[in-house]
């Protein structure tokens, strides 16, 4: 038997001389060190042998396992390190080498048009104010004095959820809550930046979802001058200190008396120009004084208080002040219209 150990050994050293490949590798071991080897069936047949047989035998066996171990670990070290050696050349980083470049996002041009304006009415002392954008019918159209079935809720054709519920047409529900949350103190200084819905037919100058900023002022003795003098501080900051403003009479039912609010051209300062189909003037907001119902349902003693509301389209903003011709752009997530934004 201890011939039959030193042949085996032999023949596996021979064999392990010849393995090129960690899979060649695997296979010897189970071959020779494996439950069905011929190392373990030589020690399965020791139980034959005498006593005094038995510690000699099983001392080489043993020295035969440590031999044929021994080979195959410095092998598996010596292909471990050679794949190891491999992957480091692969992937080696040539440091000299300029750096990629990264592409860097830029603020949205809505969202920076809403950061100016902010900015702006912020520095005249107004805070801004949020609101749910699924909003209750009351605070929609009620509370701002459109009852049911009132002819001008046709003006904003509306996503209902249910009969109560829908996605809010204006952020002027944001001047209501705002009223409530007050509790007839004053004075009320707001402005309402956020998304609003409304089933328009998308075109270059529509969308079924846009942004607005209303603002809303309350307090003793506010009066129409208030809001002139407050809107053409706004614009002057916004387009130029050249800029002018024109009031036409409208209607809103939330305020009495109603005002479109017009601005000079930012692209002929006036003169006319096809921007302006010539006029000289552009339409950019409405704006009036709070209707004295509207004011009651917030809380606020008509007789006592006044106030003056405005709200405008982001949207519309920007096109005007950067000369877009298609609100489409601003959500269609072109880069290259995008990019054009990320240094003003």
């Amino acid at each position: 038997m201890k011939e039959r150990l030193e042949a085996l050994k032999a023949e596996a050293l021979q064999e392990l001389a010849q393995v090129t490949s960690q899979q060649q590798l695997a296979e010897m071991r189970i071959k020779y060190l494996g439950k069905k080897g011929p190392l373990t069936e030589i020690l399965r047949g020791m139980g034959s042998l005498s006593a005094e047989e038995r510690p000699i035998i099983g001392q080489v066996a043993n020295e035969v396992r440590g031999a044929i171990e021994a080979v195959i670990e410095s092998k598996q070290e010596e292909y471990q390190k050679a794949e190891t050696e491999a992957r480091l050349r692969a992937e080696t980083i040539d440091v000299t080498l300029p750096g990629r470049p990264s592409p860097i996002g830029a603020t949205h041009p809505i969202n920076k048009v809403i950061q100016q304006i902010e900015d702006i009415f912020i520095g005249m002392g107004y805070t801004v104010a949020e609101g749910p954008e699924v909003e209750q019918d009351y605070y929609n159209f009620e509370a701002l004095n459109l009852p049911k079935n009132h002819p001008a809720r046709d003006m904003q054709d509306s996503f209902y959820i249910t009969e109560e519920i829908l996605m809010r047409t204006q952020t002027s529900p944001v001047q209501v809550r705002t009223m409530e949350k007050m509790k007839g103190e004053v004075p009320v200084k707001i402005i309402c930046p956020g998304k609003v819905y409304r089933r328009d037919d998308d075109d270059a100058t529509h969308s079924h979802m846009f942004t607005q900023i209303e603002g809303l002022v309350i307090d003793r003795n506010i009066r129409m001058s208030d809001l002139k003098g407050t809107l053409l501080q706004f614009v002057r900051e916004l387009f130029g200190h050249h800029t002018q403003i024109r009031l036409r009479p409208s209607f809103f039912p939330f305020t009495e008396p109603s005002v479109e609010v017009d601005v000079t051209c930012a692209m002929c300062k006036g003169s006319g120009c096809r921007v302006c189909k010539q006029s000289g003037w552009l339409e950019i907001l409405g704006a009036g004084m709070v209707h004295p119902n509207v004011l009651e349902k917030g809380g606020y003693d008509p007789e006592e208080y006044s106030g003056f509301a405005f709200g405008m389209g982001v949207e519309r903003v920007a096109m005007l002040k950067y000369d877009i011709e298609d609100i489409r752009h601003f959500y269609t997530n072109d880069l290259r219209f995008l990019k054009q934004f990320a240094h003003l």
